[in-house]
């Protein structure tokens, strides 16, 4: 194993898998960035540019850009509230208001370290879960889905603000928006309203940009001024030191993000499950273990480092059903997985055997690749940070412009944009009648990952895979969820137990 290890490492620092691993980061923290574009459009795009390729460079190009999407995907949703791919919507929440109240470099800051240190530590854990990978993915079926979809669903009640009536009302929504498009037993068409677009239901993106960005942006065109609430010659959390600040607070918070971003790569690793998923599961699970629950939403930076520490963490653990059984762990794996059999390689069990080597250099290839995004990132994080202080008449048209194309983009359909705009006006309606907005998302994500296991494992086994032995731990967890903040809330250990996010 150690061989193999060190044999992974020399191919990776080849100088043209090097040279591929420096020309791929930049390119994936663009379409990161890029509000529509993503890690599956950027995988689709550039496997034509490694056709003929010996296997390492051409892997250490296409993962290598991919797993550092998502670093770049922090800065429009921590500068303008606008995700650059649907994972990252859980940073707005905390980071734009951070970047309202002068602190966008501490944001992006936080953002940066959690995101580099966690696909550090999804490189590791893939290293480590390379010889028992097996016996933990079989272990997970449509029942452990369901579960955990429910799991997720419960957190509606953490981040439900002041009014938990609200919150629910609100989740109910996005549950309902789930339900949009086929059913997945019958194949009849819900809610479609005579639209054919909406068969495939309403796109994740769209419904972000135009809760958050829009909405944020019609507050921000309505108050005037800039996105930051204070003087640029006070508000220092801009500047580089800044950037540095928040860095240290992802050391501050240590165990928070070594447990999300373990959570990330667990949940990266279940085939199904996804990053959306994931990083709302952490940032619930932040809010749920903090001693300030109620000052999430408002900018508390822990709220940035938890769904980044996902973001990252979980491409490792992804990797590895894709290599070991060939069975994609997330989407953009999904077309990974194409460009691994272009490459030569055929994903298996098999592959951990005869090409071990090769195995090792993708985990070198997550490390280097993370790294190298901090290093680059770290130079421009100050000034762009700057880009909140800028006048909205300057801002708004971007953002705008901004969230259009990526409307389009992420389904390459023109009714998106109507969408966009409808919920944009939803989102702003929400935050001038304070009804928190992270439990629509919540809803959205994971009523459909709930309706379609819960479908197939009462066909499987009936009502009796509530008895399944990994189903009674996550129902066990379900409730505890529950239970915990009412117990904090009714012993008095905090008067408001819940987060204040409109």
């Amino acid at each position: 194993m150690f061989e193999s290890m060190l044999n992974g490492l020399l191919l990776t620092l080849q100088w043209k898998s090097m040279l591929m691993i420096f020309l791929a980061v930049p390119i994936g923290m663009f379409f990161g960035a890029v509000p529509g574009l993503g890690g599956k459009l950027g995988i689709a795009l550039c496997i034509p540019f490694v056709f003929g390729m010996d296997p390492v460079p051409g892997f250490a190009f296409l993962l290598g850009m991919h797993s550092v999407v998502h670093t770049g995907g922090s800065l429009p949703s921590i500068l303008f509230g606008t995700p650059g791919t649907g994972p990252d919507a859980a940073t707005i929440v905390d980071g734009y208001p951070m970047a309202k109240r002068g602190e966008a470099g501490r944001a992006m800051g936080a953002a940066l370290g959690a995101s580099g240190l966690g696909g550090l530590l999804g490189a590791l854990f893939m290293a480590l879960m390379i010889p028992i990978v097996r016996p933990v993915v079989l272990a997970f079926s449509p029942s452990e889905f369901f579960m955990m979809a429910v799991f997720g669903i419960t957190l509606i009640a953490l981040v439900s603000g002041d009014s938990l009536l609200k919150g629910l009302i609100v989740g109910a929504f996005g549950l309902g928006i789930s339900l949009v498009g086929m059913d997945p037993q019958t194949g009849i068409v819900r809610f479609g309203f005579g639209q054919l677009f909406l068969w495939d239901g309403v796109d994740l993106i769209t419904i972000v940009v135009g809760i958050f960005a829009l909405a944020e942006m019609m507050e921000l065109g309505v108050k005037g001024g800039a996105i930051a609430d204070v003087d640029e010659s006070t508000g220092q959390g801009y500047t580089f030191a800044g950037v540095i600040e928040g860095m240290k607070d992802v050391i501050r918070h240590r165990w928070l993000f070594l447990r999300c971003g373990l959570i990330g790569s667990l949940i990266g690793m279940i085939p199904g499950l996804g990053g959306d998923a994931a990083t709302w599961i952490c940032y619930g699970h932040a809010v749920q273990t903090s001693k300030e629950p109620e000052t999430f939403g408002q900018g508390n930076v822990a709220g940035v480092i938890a769904p980044e520490a996902a973001n990252n963490s979980k491409e490792g653990g992804s990797l590895i059903p894709t290599v070991a059984f060939g069975v994609p762990g997330s989407s953009g794996m999904a077309i990974l997985l194409g460009a691994f059999m272009v490459l030569g390689l055929s994903p298996g069990p098999m592959v951990l055997v005869n090409e071990l080597d090769t195995v090792w250099a993708m985990v070198w290839i997550l490390a280097i690749a993370n790294v190298l995004a901090v290093i680059m990132f770290l130079g421009i994080t100050g000034w762009v940070a700057k880009l909140t202080f800028l006048r909205g008449s300057l801002i708004i048209p971007f953002v705008f412009v901004m969230v259009m194309l990526g409307s389009y983009l992420a389904m390459r359909r023109w009714e998106n944009l109507l969408l966009a705009v409808l919920f944009g006006f939803i989102g702003y309606a929400m935050k001038k009648c304070k009804y928190p907005r992270p439990p629509l998302i919540i809803g959205v994500v994971l009523g459909e990952m709930a309706e379609i296991n819960l479908h197939k494992s009462l066909d499987l086994w009936g009502i009796g895979f509530l008895g399944r032995p990994l189903t009674v731990v996550l129902i066990a967890m379900t409730v505890v969820s529950i239970l915990y903040p009412m117990y904090k809330s009714l012993f008095g250990k905090n008067n408001n137990n819940k987060v204040s996010v409109a």
